[in-house]
């Protein structure tokens, strides 16, 4: 069984692409494809999220498992791209998905499985579909007002240290204490 995906982007207008995969090739098979057809580097900590019909998120299945104490309970099942299959997902049409493809912006694709095709196989998945040029993929940062302060480069925000409040600040008042913070770094 196959699933027919389609991608569109929202920053882009005129930008498509439709995928073909087999329903047990794994969300990391999906990843690879979408990341060629975009002719994006696999350098990036993607993930993908299984939404309802309000593009609500409510599953994510990650590039890597990031949970540090596997022995605690965890409230949420974790998906792993690698060992998780589309079909254990994915049960219908009609199912939307976000793909993040730029996680320090949280910029996003969105799926949609718009057909099942049944009793058909196809050895790799497949571009059937591709309209436009993908947005790059790690947003251009040249478009912001950097101007150097104090020697170094920072962002120009707009907001000077009177904003902050820096002429009431007294550093008598400050407690250490307050942190709960101790000699060992813990």
């Amino acid at each position: 069984m196959l699933f027919r995906i389609k991608l569109i982007s929202d920053e882009v207008e005129n930008f498509l692409r439709e995928y073909l995969i087999e329903d047990d090739a794994t969300f990391l098979d999906l990843n690879r494809v979408i990341l060629a057809s975009c002719g994006y580097p696999d350098d990036q900590i993607t993930s993908f999220y299984l939404c309802d019909e309000e593009w609500e998120r409510k599953k994510q299945v990650t590039r890597e498992d990031m949970s540090l104490d596997r022995g605690s309970s965890y409230e949420e099942d974790i998906f792993v791209m690698e060992t998780t299959r589309l079909n254990e997902l994915i049960e219908e049409e009609d199912q939307k998905l976000e793909y993040v493809f730029d996680p320090f912006a949280e910029r996003v694709f969105y799926l949609d499985v718009v057909e099942i095709v049944p009793a058909q196989h196809i050895d790799e998945p497949q571009v059937v579909r591709s309209i436009g040029k993908a947005p790059a993929q790690i947003e251009d940062l040249s478009g912001l007002d950097v101007q150097p302060k104090g020697g170094s480069v920072g962002v120009d925000d707009g907001l000077d240290d009177e904003f902050y409040g820096s002429e009431s600040y007294n550093s008598d008042e400050f407690d250490p204490e307050g942190f709960e913070v101790s000699e060992d770094g813990r």
